[in-house]
């Protein structure tokens, strides 16, 4: 053979390597279990820290808005404190009515005061602020009562000061409600005949004419309520007198209630 048939050329093969179906799935698993780990730990040392340190904790989850950096870290011997700045104010819807009731609860009790007729049982008028309005309470004391024992009928006292306190209601455009409570004493007859409630109810709308005796319009008078001794003023003895009085509420105007 010639020299020239001697040189052919030489092929070179190159194998590619695959992985073979692997890929970065291994790294997410890993992340998952690096997290997981992490949380076990994490609860493992909450719990095997004090109770003020677990409350705290759990405060946090409950509302992490409320804790600021103001706070110490929990390792810290200072407790994080609630940033009162993140609590919106929610202004009063009654505050200037609050302001004009207050103003004629005042004058009532002023005027009774100085009235000779009342001097000796004004201090049994209570007046506060309730969700409907203002409370204005004629209670009961261990001398003087407002109704005859076991009866709706009031005493003379109790009539004059109710009808002076409604010709002040009368100067407001304000709705009224009257409502009656006894105590715990059951009526003589037991309960399938006459009861509290029917004393209760009976002894608000007693209340009620007397208010409207003079310058107050029926009209004003939006409801009449007898709740026997379901709303006992002294919880803990039941058989008090404080339990046995007339509650007229000054409603607020804006409420349709």
């Amino acid at each position: 053979m010639s020299e020239g048939s001697d040189l052919q050329p030489r092929i070179i093969k190159k194998i590619k390597k695959h992985e073979g179906g692997h890929s970065g799935a291994w790294k997410v698993a890993y992340a998952d279990f690096v997290t997981a780990m992490m949380a076990l730990f994490i609860v493992l040392w909450v719990l095997s820290q004090d109770q003020n340190v677990k409350q705290l904790v759990a405060n946090y989850f409950k509302n992490p808005i409320g804790f600021t950096n103001k706070g110490k870290s929990l390792l810290g011997t200072d407790k994080p404190q609630l940033d009162q700045t993140m609590k919106p104010s929610i202004p009063n819807p009654h505050q200037k009515e609050m302001q004009l009731l207050k103003a004629m609860g005042d004058k009532i009790l002023g005027e009774l005061t100085q009235d000779a007729t009342f001097k000796n049982i004004v201090g049994q008028i209570k007046i506060e602020f309730v969700k409907e309005g203002l409370k204005i309470e004629i209670v009961d004391s261990a001398k003087d009562l407002f109704f005859e024992i076991g009866t709706a009928k009031l005493t003379k006292e109790a009539e004059l000061l109710l009808m002076k306190i409604g010709n002040q209601l009368a100067k407001l455009p304000n709705k009224i409600i009257i409502e009656g409570h006894t105590d715990s004493r059951p009526y003589p007859g037991g309960s399938s005949g006459y009861t509290n409630f029917e004393l209760s109810a009976d002894r608000a709308n007693s209340a009620r004419r007397a208010l409207t005796s003079g310058d107050l319009p029926d009209k004003q008078i939006d409801q009449v309520r007898g709740y026997a001794d379901r709303r006992l003023r002294d919880s803990k003895d039941p058989y008090s007198f404080v339990n046995r009085r007339i509650s007229i509420i000054v409603k607020y105007l804006d409420d349709k209630k």
